[in-house]
């Protein structure tokens, strides 16, 4: 498909032991390792990198660091782009660092969230009193009916398509496949997910079974389910600490350079810097690298039909101390603009937070040639204060509004999307020699600590000679079976 940039090529891990061109440079490289982007997951192995003694460059577009990670200011208040934490999932050995770099700040906090299926309410992540005492009648009764037929079946392998539904149907049954999945993944992924990659439901959706359900049920959640961490100063003070970090180690962190080129270990940025490195690794979109790379050119006009679904995010400054009790609100119905709207001062308990005074979040997925994208800031604002009524909750009176638009944040695989990612993978390891890693490298939706692992994971892998490839193939093979955690 990909003429001879494909798995057709080669033997798809037959990765070589040096970058192309390595044996013809005349001067050595001035680093070992240049790093493409300052998102957590770039940051994590810089940091790992110059703490070895390796000569480290971080190169990023932006003028700050964190990428969709990052933190800013609406009306005195530190929010983030839509709703972070840090799960309670987070390898051990990840959140031994963050502590040792955020002390105190880094808070453990318990979970209040709710979700609205219906007309009704219900605490989410879910809880089985709960469910049992508030669920909608028809879906506990429609569920219920699913599992008496499904649990006999449980050993027998699952037949079908290998679509989202498919997924969904085959471990949960259709009641939950039509009353949830079905309009949250219209509402986020703007498309049926009867077009959707089975992959996307099987990262996404951890319960693989009705009897995965049932043991949920009866057992309940493991007590650190229902909690997470959150660092005072808002979930940007992760990457920036770990920014300062690796400068502290002796990484170099170059902000506000985006590059324009990579070329056999060498990578020139709108500046017109021209850097050289042993080991060149990618946190970039793979569309993007592609086109940078120089991919052939069937490859990158595969690489341009990867589709990502954008967010528009709105920012509601309240004069009042908490909005609701709650945290955060999620919002499946695709009725309702937003698909979930948070409140960041409820993620912590911080005395620089200006008292009497707090910001709603309001999530609105959207493609960028929608109309949500070019909608005017107040248009946007009106109807987020809309619905928010229109669901039960107390009317507002901004004192503030901020809205910004994200293009690229949710990766929508379709049928098909594996064998571009192998192809372009396949490419950006050989020809291009450079590494892709992390939640745009891989064209993955993951949770944050999911990308630090993965630039740990990395760092691990890289010496002073360049990847041992073998390595990295066996972190990625574990790395690729984490799922999203809500």
């Amino acid at each position: 498909m990909f003429a001879d940039t494909g798995p057709d090529a080669g033997p798809p891990r037959d990765r070589r032991p040096t970058r192309p061109g390595a044996g013809v440079r005349s001067s050595p490289p001035g680093y070992d390792v240049a790093i493409l982007g300052a998102g957590p997951a770039g940051l994590m192995a810089a940091w790992h990198l110059a703490r070895r003694g390796l000569r480290v460059v971080v190169i990023e577009a932006r003028r700050s660091v964190g990428g969709l990670a990052a933190s800013f200011e609406v009306a005195g208040v530190r929010v983030d782009h839509g709703s972070h934490r840090l799960h309670s999932a987070t390898a051990p050995a990840i959140l031994a660092e963050l502590r040792s770099l955020l002390g105190g700040d880094l808070q453990i906090r318990a979970r209040r969230g709710r979700i609205r299926l219906g007309d009704r309410w219900l605490r989410f992540p879910l809880e089985p009193g709960d469910l049992l005492r508030h669920a909608p009648v028809r879906l506990t009764v429609g569920a219920a009916a699913d599992l008496l037929v499904r649990v006999p079946a449980a050993r027998r392998r699952a037949t079908g398509g290998d679509t989202f539904s498919d997924v969904v149907r085959n471990r949960l049954g259709s009641t939950v496949l039509e009353a949830f999945y079905r309009p949250y993944a219209r509402k986020l992924w703007g498309l049926d997910p009867d077009h959707l990659s089975g992959d996307l439901a099987r990262r996404r959706v951890a319960l693989r079974n009705g009897g995965d359900l049932v043991r949920r049920i009866l057992g309940g959640r493991h007590p650190a389910a229902g909690t997470y961490l959150y660092p005072r100063g808002g979930f940007g003070r992760i990457p920036e600490v770990l920014a300062e970090a690796a400068r502290a180690a002796g990484a170099e962190v170059r902000l506000g350079d985006a590059v324009t080129e990579v070329r056999g270990g060498a990578v020139t940025t709108v500046a017109g810097r021209r850097v050289r490195a042993t080991t060149v690794a990618s946190t970039l979109p793979l569309p993007l690298l592609a086109s940078l790379g120089g991919a052939p050119a069937e490859l990158r006009e595969a690489a341009a039909t990867l589709r990502y679904r954008g967010l528009v995010l709105c920012y509601l400054a309240l004069e009042c101390r908490r909005y609701t009790p709650w945290e955060a609100h999620y919002l499946p119905d695709p009725g309702i603009a937003p698909v979930r709207v948070t409140e960041p001062t409820a993620y912590r308990d911080d005395p620089d937070d200006p008292p009497g005074r707090t910001v709603l979040c309001a999530e609105i997925p959207c493609d960028e040639s929608g109309a949500w994208w070019d909608a005017p800031d107040g248009e946007i604002a009106g109807r987020v204060a809309a619905d928010l009524v229109r669901i039960g909750l107390p009317a507002i009176e901004p004192v503030e509004v901020h809205v910004r638009r994200l293009p690229r944040v949710y990766p929508v695989p379709v049928p098909g999307t594996a064998e571009v990612l192998e192809a372009l993978d396949w490419w950006a390891t050989t020809a291009a020699g450079v590494v892709p890693f992390g939640r745009h490298g891989w064209f993955l939706h993951d949770n944050t600590h999911h990308a630090l692992e993965a630039g740990a994971a990395l760092a691990a892998c890289v010496t002073e000679a360049g990847v041992d490839h073998g390595a990295w193939d066996a972190r990625c093979a574990i790395l690729a079976t984490r799922v999203v955690e809500d």
